[in-house]
């Protein structure tokens, strides 16, 4: 059976960090009980209404010929205004979601088929490539795969719109094995030239940028592919690299790596990808598959992954039931934390782990938590130590070694949070307008007040409500209770999950 501290990790790591309400329900059920809830409740439309102008069509293309410079000017404008608040709508999606496990797919496809801001210049078309992902992102991979390939968004990120017969283009063909199937080391660069030949023809409407099929720009011929030979069209290669058993390896990889830890164990991995590639990649099998394998459940896999940024504030605003006017605040707070959505680094996407953590990551991790602070009318003063960047490296390491034993990694982990801390950097100013948290109600869940001065049965229980192991940085013994709290969501374990 689950207890509290069970089911608070396992809805954060499958989702965001709960609320007191969602916790609740899940303490006392099996862990198959756990799973088969969470898997059933999820969503493949949002429960949001998306931006008006999705629906817009794009300019044609004689009205975008027939801009002036000034026009120009003002189109670019108002598509970086979209894209802003299709971010401010994908965030507050992941607020309001029932279904946290739906957002967290899809955020994970969103960086596994890659596609962007600076490729795709209109917003409605990475709308509707967010839209795609969530339709299908605990559904078929198969699916999501053909879908994907065809999309406009896709088609013009990794210019498959501009591959025809006689100049082929192989962006797409490379990445498609490369990223999205197979991974390193499982094809040569004669199948990615051959590979891309099968995907000639697929192109865009010039005036609707709609994914269009041009057969006279298809090269029909023959290809040699991983093996096989014959006239494949883009379908056809996609079905032969969803009939290698690298594809389940792979996605099953990445998955143990989102969910489990950054180390992943061939045995119970081999089985999770076997189950996966049977079930003709039904996600939900290859989920539960994971959820209920014993490594995810393990003592020494918690706290071993670094928070993403989306991660960190969503599951900081949702755990703490923080009131907001709007989201936007939260966009910018998310990218300066280093994730800007909709706009990944590159074809392969954010890299995560101890990745999303230095000294200016970290930092603004920091002012969110004083920020947020900063809202309450009656949050004190953190009161606790300082310390040299050794001092707390060592502690870092003693504390996470004492929390999680057999764990190196939840160690190494927040040895790169605390190192992260200690080196220099320049205060930044925030504002904590239009955002409430209201930290006498939260902490009456816990039968205390803010300016109540703990004891060491309620510090335990602050501790287990929101850091996966012992705090790495020593607390004041007379702090009160939104102190505390405060010292908490600033120490380096908070980064961990």
């Amino acid at each position: 059976m689950l207890d509290l501290d069970d089911a608070r990790f396992f809805l954060t790591r499958i989702g965001f960090a709960p609320g007191h309400a969602e916790l609740a329900h899940y303490v006392g059920l099996t862990r198959a009980q756990a799973v088969d809830e969470v898997l059933a409740s999820t969503r493949a439309q949002a429960v949001s209404s998306a931006p008006d102008w999705l629906a817009e069509p794009v300019p044609t293309r004689a009205e975008r010929n027939a801009w002036t410079a000034a026009q120009r000017r003002e189109q670019q404008q108002l598509r970086g205004q979209r894209y802003e608040l299709l971010r401010a709508w994908w965030v507050g999606e992941m607020l309001a979601t029932p279904s946290p496990l739906t957002e967290r797919m899809t955020l994970f496809w969103h960086n596994h088929f890659t596609s962007g801001q600076d490729k795709v210049p209109y917003p409605q078309l990475m709308a509707r490539q967010n839209l795609l992902l969530r339709r299908h992102a605990l559904g078929n991979f198969g699916e999501l795969l053909h879908e994907v390939a065809k999309d406009p968004a896709m088609l013009q990120y990794l210019d498959g719109a501009s591959n025809r017969k006689g100049r082929p283009n192989e962006n797409f063909a490379r990445e498609v094995m490369e990223l999205f199937t197979l991974g390193e080391g499982h094809y040569t660069q004669r199948d990615v030239a051959q590979a891309a030949r099968a995907y000639t023809g697929w192109g865009l409407d010039a005036d609707t940028l709609a994914y269009t099929w041009r057969p006279a720009q298809h090269d029909d011929g023959d290809k040699s592919v991983l093996g096989q030979s014959g006239p494949f069209d883009g379908d056809q290669l996609l079905d032969i690299l969803l009939a290698r058993p690298e594809t389940a390896s792979f996605i099953a990889t990445k998955l143990w790596r989102e969910f489990v830890s950054g180390t992943p164990e061939p045995e119970p991995l081999e089985a999770i990808a076997a189950r996966f590639r049977a079930s003709g990649y039904d996600m939900k099998v290859a989920l539960r598959a994971l959820f209920l394998c014993d490594a995810f459940w393990r003592d020494g896999n918690r706290g071993v992954l670094v928070k993403s940024p989306v991660e960190f504030v969503v599951g900081t605003l949702r755990a703490f039931e923080v009131g907001y006017d709007g989201t936007a605040r939260f966009v910018a707070q998310i990218r300066a934390l280093g994730e800007n959505l909709l706009y990944p680094p590159n074809v392969k996407g954010w890299p995560g782990g101890t990745a999303w953590i230095n000294s200016s990551t970290l930092l603004a991790r920091k002012q969110f938590v004083e920020q947020l602070f900063r809202a309450t009318e009656k949050a004190g003063p953190m009161r606790s130590g300082t310390a040299s960047s050794g001092e707390r490296a060592a502690r870092a390491m003693s504390a996470a070694q004492a929390a999680a034993p057999a764990s190196a990694a939840a160690a190494a982990a927040a040895v790169a949070v605390a190192a992260a801390a200690s080196e220099p950097h320049t205060p930044a100013r925030t504002a904590q307008g239009g955002v409430r948290f209201d930290i006498a109600s939260w902490l009456a869940q816990y039968h205390t007040a803010p300016a109540a001065k703990l004891g060491l049965s309620m510090e335990l229980q602050l501790q287990h409500a929101v850091l996966p192991f012992t705090p790495v940085d020593a607390i004041a013994t007379d702090s009160t209770a939104s102190a505390y709290l405060q010292a908490l969501l600033m120490d380096p374990a908070y980064q961990l999950k």
